[in-house]
C-alpha cells in the first residue's frame, strides 16, 4: 500500500514541474531495472512479486475448489432426476481432489427436498393428495375414461 502511495505521490510532484526540464525527466524516468520503475529496491521488488504469485496461486486454488463444488451439485441434481451424467463436471472435481462436497447451505437444501419427496412418497402423502382433490372432478374423468372405453369396445366388437 504505502509503495502505492509514494509512486502515485511522487508521480504527480514531478508533474507540477514548470515543464523547463521535462525532457531531461522523461530519460531518467525509464530505468532498465524493474525495481528501479516501481520505486522499490531489489528485495522489496522481489517480495513483492513473491506476494502477488502467491495470493494468485490461493485465488486460483479458491476458484477452482467452488468450481467443484459447482459440479458437485450438478452431479447429484443429474443422479436426482436421472439425467444423463457430463464428464466435464466430473473432470473438474477430480481436479479439485477427493475433498470435494456440497456446500453446508446445499446440503441443508438437499436433505430438506429429500424429506418432502419422502412425505410426497408416502401413503399419507398419497391421502393428503386425495384430500386436495375435487371430487366431481375425479367423477367426470371417471364418466369420460369409462365412456371412452365403451365406445371403443363397441367400434371393435360387433356383437355389442
Amino acid at each position: 500500500m504505502a509503495f502505492l502511495m509514494k509512486s502515485m505521490l511522487s508521480n504527480q510532484v514531478k508533474n507540477l514541474g514548470l515543464g523547463g526540464g521535462g525532457e531531461e525527466n522523461k530519460e531518467e524516468s525509464t530505468p532498465s531495472d524493474p525495481a528501479a520503475a516501481a520505486g522499490m529496491t531489489r528485495e522489496e521488488y522481489e517480495e513483492y512479486q513473491k506476494q502477488m504469485v502467491e495470493e494468485k496461486m490461493e485465488r486460483d486454488a479458491a476458484f477452482a475448489q467452488k468450481k467443484a463444488e459447482r459440479a458437485c451439485l450438478r452431479v447429484h441434481l443429474r443422479e436426482k432426476y436421472r439425467l444423463p451424467k457430463s464428464e466435464l463436471d466430473e473432470n473438474q472435481i477430480q481436479m479439485a481432489g477427493d475433498d470435494v462436497g456440497l456446500p453446508e447451505d446445499l446440503q441443508k437444501m438437499v436433505a430438506e427436498d429429500q424429506v418432502e419427496e419422502e412425505d410426497k412418497d408416502s401413503i399419507l402423502g398419497q391421502l393428503q393428495n386425495i384430500q386436495n382433490m375435487d371430487m366431481d372432478t375425479i367423477k367426470e374423468k371417471a364418466q369420460a375414461t369409462f365412456t371412452e372405453m365403451k365406445q371403443a369396445a363397441e367400434q371393435k366388437c360387433s356383437v355389442m
